[in-house]
């Protein structure tokens, strides 16, 4: 064996996965195709955003809590800031099922919280132009994390406990045997107990019998700069999710007194047929769009972007993760399809991954992400 534990893949999942399994003893190898910290994926552009008042479901709630515990252990260990809180701003008609979600999830786990009314919020807020019915929920335990700083502050300490890390380098394919895994990199096989599966777009590519079920979808982020920046900063502007007459977009503060990103959440119209077919030019419609919000709902801004970027998510057919054992192939552990919400759970995802890699189970509630959901529905 050239180690316990394989992973493929060391972005979001992957990193934090080597990391909890260094940490808990275990003898890692892994295999990045990229460099570490990357942005060709959903890692990429400089913030993402955490928040624990989800509109995926309020089940979320205690993977998102013991999230936040282990970024700040991470931040520790590592010695970098990673997360900085700036509360969290939700705004939304609130009969929509995104704000209903919201609303459950607050009150299923008594989360710290405000809610203004439009005429509160137009005074606190007055950035954003709210429309008549709609309102914002503060979600206090929310603010930004540094995504490719995580990944390589992970990585680095994954490394330091011991951990083996091959960067720039593919696994080609692998192979389920009696005794473990075989990895194939170039000309090399290496043998491994189990293997986890943390490749993000590029997961797929070992999953095939779920392909259609989840779809690489291309993601565009712009940057705009303040016309008066001191309304932009931490203090003055959270991070916020919003949905609003056929925009459904979300927005940080000026990281580092510059520009504020603003991300438009994908649809299936953003579909790309592969993770190797990433167009990163962006086209004068894209443009068009986030300039029409920006008149529209955030006019304090310049309207044309000083930079805009394409980057890529993986989402599977219910838009909730694939975190388990491979059916039939127990040595074979996904972590893969977070459907564009998954890295504020990252830490707790990689968390759960080592913990199936090393002992075959979890204390986590994760049965609502099982592979199995798929069979189950006699899709495979």
């Amino acid at each position: 064996m050239d180690a316990d534990i394989g992973i493929i893949g060391l972005g979001t999942m992957g990193s934090m996965a080597a990391w909890q399994l260094a940490k808990s003893g275990a003898s890692v190898i892994g295999f990045e195709q990229f460099g570490i910290g990357h942005d060709r994926s959903a890692a990429g552009g400089e913030s993402r955003i955490f928040r624990t008042a989800y509109k995926e479901g309020s089940n979320y709630v205690p993977l998102l809590k013991d999230a936040y515990k282990l970024w700040r252990e991470l931040e520790e260990e590592s010695g970098n800031s990673l997360l900085t809180l700036t509360n969290g701003l939700i705004i939304g008609n609130p009969d929509t099922a995104e704000m209903k979600n919201v609303f459950k999830s607050i009150q299923d786990y008594d989360l710290d919280h405000e809610i203004l009314s439009r005429e509160e919020a137009l005074i606190r807020y007055p950035q954003h132009g709210l429309q008549p019915d709609e309102q914002i929920i503060i979600d206090k335990l929310s603010g930004y994390l540094r995504p490719q700083l995580s990944i390589v502050s992970a990585v680095q300490r994954a490394r330091e406990l011991g951990a083996e890390i091959h960067s720039h380098t593919a696994v080609d394919h692998l192979k389920s045997e009696k005794d473990g895994v075989s990895l194939y990199v170039g000309d090399r096989v290496f043998k491994v107990g189990k293997v986890l599966i943390t490749a993000g777009p590029w997961a797929v590519n070992f999953m095939r019998e779920f392909a259609e079920f989840m779809d690489v979808r291309r993601l565009v982020n712009a940057w705009f700069l303040p016309r008066k920046s001191e309304k932009f900063n931490e203090k003055n502007f959270p991070v916020f999710t919003r949905e609003s007459e056929g925009f459904y977009y979300y927005g940080f503060p000026a990281v580092d007194g510059n520009m504020v990103k603003i991300g438009m959440f994908t649809t299936e119209k953003s579909r790309i047929s592969s993770p190797d077919s990433l167009e990163r030019e962006i086209r004068m419609e894209e443009l068009a769009a986030f300039t029409e919000l920006i008149d529209k709902d955030l006019p304090d801004l310049y309207p044309d972007p000083s930079r805009v970027n394409s980057y890529m998510e993986i989402y599977t057919a219910d838009r909730h993760p694939i975190v388990g054992k491979s059916p039939g192939h127990d040595p074979i552990i996904y972590l893969t399809g977070f459907s564009g919400h998954g890295f504020k759970l990252a830490p707790v995802m990689g968390k759960i991954g080592a913990e199936l890699a090393m002992n075959g189970v979890t204390d986590y509630h994760i049965e609502p992400f099982s592979p199995a959901r798929f069979i189950k529905e006699g899709s495979l």
